[in-house]
């Protein structure tokens, strides 16, 4: 008996050697690259001035309820998940800003707890530079960067030395560092390009990969189209999406994630760097339009060498059915629109974006998607 047991384990033993031999290859294998998602607007629910909330949500519930699990994994599975946070986060009931015509005015106010639900969802990198900031004022921006970090979160927003930098490092020690713009006062302003290349050079100093958030174009389905030039709306001055972008690229910034106008527009690689014109609605609820092109939610999904250089690049089409909260859309239909809208607007880049929402661009290699 023993004359068979002991060969048996002996074979064990050398494949539970070669395996784990294998594993450890494996593990240290270099990586690619740098995984980094990026989506748009985000404001789950708003309880002001009377409650309009997603009721599948709830404190130390599961996002996987309300986005599935697919989504939330994917949101998990990159080194870096970014959003643009647009709204407020407190429990203040002074404060609030005027709407002199509530039609295309409004305020927004979500509970404190969906903070920790935005980071339980996978997100890592949050932008709060936009036009509802500060929807409470300068004490409801302070509450709301004070519960985004207190979650864990990274987190560019106002202009101050607190706040204009969020570094999220890595398990490898590479530091990615967000700097957020907007077009409204205490943001740093998209419209004031010489400071623009300022602070993103400030940012470069610090960081290995920037990542710019920009608030920033006018806004609807009729503005889904992208041309050069200052974009104005209800008399606003909005700033210039492209001068913008490719200022920031030219500054050292590695990835451009614009968001503002509600709708999907262009994509660009420049320089070998990514560049989203507006990833439009992510996850919103309630006050938002969601029909049309106003509900698609696409995902930018990238690899980055860690120069910054942009390798492969994916866009995942997801969907907002009224009233609100994102799936994953197997149509593809996110992805089919930015890729008409930058065969129409940005020509010259090259880009084509592929049934299975593979980017790719003038020069690049043709490679599999960045799943």
């Amino acid at each position: 008996m023993l004359d068979i047991v002991f060969p048996v384990l002996r074979r064990l033993t050398i494949c539970l050697a070669a395996w784990g031999a294998l594993a450890s290859s494996l593990s240290a294998a270099p990586r690619e690259g740098i995984r980094i998602i990026g989506v748009g607007d985000i404001m789950a629910g708003s309880d002001w001035p009377t409650p309009y909330l997603d009721e599948r949500m709830r404190p130390g519930g599961d996002p996987a309820e309300v986005l599935g699990a697919e989504l939330v994994g994917l949101l998990r599975s990159a080194d870096v998940t970014f959003g643009n946070f647009e709204g407020t986060l407190h429990t203040l009931d002074s404060g609030a800003k005027a709407c002199s015509n509530p039609a295309v005015c409004y305020v927004f106010r979500s509970p404190p707890w969906h903070a920790a639900y935005l980071r339980a969802a996978g997100f890592s990198l949050i932008s709060n530079a936009n036009n509802h900031a500060r929807d409470f004022g300068e004490l409801g921006r302070a509450a709301t960067f004070g519960h985004l970090t207190a979650a864990g979160l990274t987190v560019s927003g106002g202009d101050s030395e607190a706040t204009r930098f969020g570094t999220q490092t890595l398990a490898d020690g590479t530091r990615v560092v967000l700097v957020a713009f907007g077009h409204n006062p205490g943001l740093m302003r998209v419209q004031d390009l010489p400071r623009v290349t300022v602070l993103v050079r400030a940012a470069a100093a610090r960081a290995d990969i920037v990542v710019v958030s920009c608030h920033i174009g006018a806004e609807g389905a009729a503005r889904e189209r992208l041309a050069p030039g200052v974009e104005t709306f209800l008399g606003e001055d909005r700033g210039d999406p492209i001068a913008f972008a490719r200022r920031t690229v030219d500054a050292g910034a590695d990835v451009v994630f614009c968001h503002g106008p509600h709708v999907p527009r262009a994509i660009e690689v420049y320089k070998d760097r990514f560049i989203a014109y507006s990833l439009g609605n992510f996850w919103t609820f309630g006050r938002f339009n969601l029909r049309g092109m106003n509900g698609l939610a696409p995902i930018a999904d990238l690899v980055v060498a860690r120069d910054g250089t942009l390798r492969r690049a994916r866009i995942v089409s997801a969907v907002q059915p009224p009233p609100g909260g994102p799936r994953l859309d197997q149509s593809g239909s996110a992805a089919e629109l930015m890729g008409r809208q930058s065969l129409r607007d940005i020509p010259a880049a090259g880009i084509r974006v592929h049934a299975d929402g593979e980017v790719t661009w003038s020069g690049a290699k043709s490679a599999t998607s960045a799943r």
